[in-house]
């Protein structure tokens, strides 16, 4: 019944043990990467345990936005599949990568204003969450092992669009091809001639039960039956133009703000993950806050200022007053539904980002936390505040009072802080020079003089 499997795997022994290559492969949780990994498990369990000397590295993509269902999931998964990989001697290794710590969605959303992404071009997220903690996994493997195999799932009986992709990487006679964007890696994609009714077929087998000992079924429950293709493999797509936009598929970010509405959510829920409706109703309120202009600064990160088509002024990043407000929303929404949606270290990489961002209290991140989840911060007791509240105050009376912006004091009264402790007196001057020669603060003076020329 399953001979197209038995072919694969006879194929699948036949390259892992020409070379000393070790294979690698992105898996999502989906049923691809799952039937990909099952392949993999029961051809080396075939091996005599000798055999099996080079590693086989399974990588999954935690970008700290995942689907609390599916990433609890894909955890379980990971240990399940090293845990089998130990017991059986398979030298199966699987991987966890998450993204920089500064490179996370909410530290650049929360911590640096960034506004979240919004189609067609404005798509910070896909590079930052997935390509670049993917390429660097893959260039460590390579500096580390000389070359590599990357093992993708993708299928032609997926789409049209995505048989043409394939086809198009395909050299023939050949079975591994080389990586279009990486050096020294090489593609191998066995299942591409796979039709989407077997893939279930086979993962459903007998009791249904992976070579890891988990179950396929409660898989199937998550596409519920629908033929719903899966993300790109985690490591076999580099070029972010190329990806698909997180949140068509089943296995999205759950804050994805690239789509109108979020099919993947609105899947779960339909089918009974009523838990998941306070998540989808925060995202959709994301969504609405982008569009607020009074929710934005009217200058980019930069300090530039500039004018749409329209002569209206552009928006730049949120304001810091926006941030504390997604961040306080964004904590009620842990205590609301019992999932954690943002880090401890992300939160302390935001207190940080917000220090040298112009909070000159330093204590409202912490003060925030404390205020929502009726508890300190492991960090709160030795975060004195730089300026108490009342010097703060003060001090914007009298920029009002001299008509002088507040962010301009405090960018200053930062940037000199941070670099009083340097002997080069230079360094602090250059800073200020900075600050003072930012586009915001001489626009209008600009554009007066240019009218006056004309």
């Amino acid at each position: 019944m399953f001979e197209e499997f038995t072919t694969i795997k006879k194929e699948m022994e036949l390259v892992y043990l020409h070379d000393q290559r070790p294979w690698m492969i992105g898996y999502s949780g989906g049923k691809d990467s799952t039937l990909l990994c099952q392949l993999v498990f029961e051809m080396l369990e075939s091996l005599p345990e000798d055999k099996r000397q080079k590693p086989v590295y399974i990588v999954t993509s935690d970008t700290m936005v995942e689907n609390p269902i599916v990433k609890a999931y894909m955890h379980k998964m990971n240990e399940a599949i090293n845990k089998a990989s130990s017991e059986k001697k398979l030298n199966i290794q699987a991987h966890i990568i998450y993204p920089e710590i500064r490179q996370t969605f909410w530290s650049l959303v929360i911590g640096l204003g960034y506004p979240t992404p919004e189609p067609p071009g404005f798509r910070w997220c896909t590079e930052r969450l997935k390509i670049n903690p993917s390429n660097a996994f893959t260039y460590n493997t390579i500096k580390k092992d000389g070359e590599i195999v990357i093992l993708l799932g993708v299928r032609k009986a997926e789409s049209a669009a995505r048989s043409r992709s394939i086809s198009s990487r395909e050299i023939e006679g050949k079975i591994l091809t080389p990586h279009s964007q990486i050096p020294k890696a090489y593609v191998y994609s066995p299942l591409s001639e796979i039709r989407n009714d077997n893939v279930w077929e086979y993962l459903l087998q007998g009791d249904a039960k992976s070579a890891w000992n988990t179950d396929n079924k409660y898989l199937y429950s998550l596409y519920q039956g629908e033929n719903l293709s899966e993300e790109d493999s985690v490591i076999g797509q580099v070029n972010k133009d190329n990806m698909k936009v997180t949140g068509n598929s089943r296995f999205g970010c759950w804050i994805c703000t690239m789509v109108k509405e979020d099919k993947s959510l609105k899947n779960f829920i339909d089918h009974g993950s009523t838990e998941l409706i306070p998540l989808r109703d925060f995202r959709n309120w994301l969504v609405e806050l982008r569009a607020n202009p009074k929710a934005r600064d009217g200058r980019r990160r930069n300090g530039s200022v500039y004018l749409t088509s329209t002569g209206e002024y552009g928006r730049g990043p949120f304001t810091m007053e926006t941030r504390k407000e997604i961040l306080r929303r964004l904590l009620q929404l842990e205590v609301n539904t019992g999932f954690e949606l943002i880090t401890l270290e992300e939160l302390k990489t935001i207190d940080k980002l917000w220090e040298d961002e112009g909070d000159l209290t330093r204590r409202s991140l912490v003060e925030i936390y404390a205020e929502v989840k009726g508890e300190k911060l492991p960090w709160d007791t030795y975060k004195k505040a730089k300026y108490d509240r009342d010097t703060v105050t003060l001090l914007h009376t009298l920029c009002e009072k001299h008509d002088v912006p507040f962010d301009l004091v405090s960018k200053l009264m930062i940037s000199v802080d941070n670099s009083k402790f340097y002997t080069r007196s230079s360094i602090t001057a250059k800073n200020v020079d900075k600050i003072l020669n930012e586009g915001w603060l001489h626009f209008e003076a600009i554009r007066e003089g240019l009218n006056h020329e004309d």
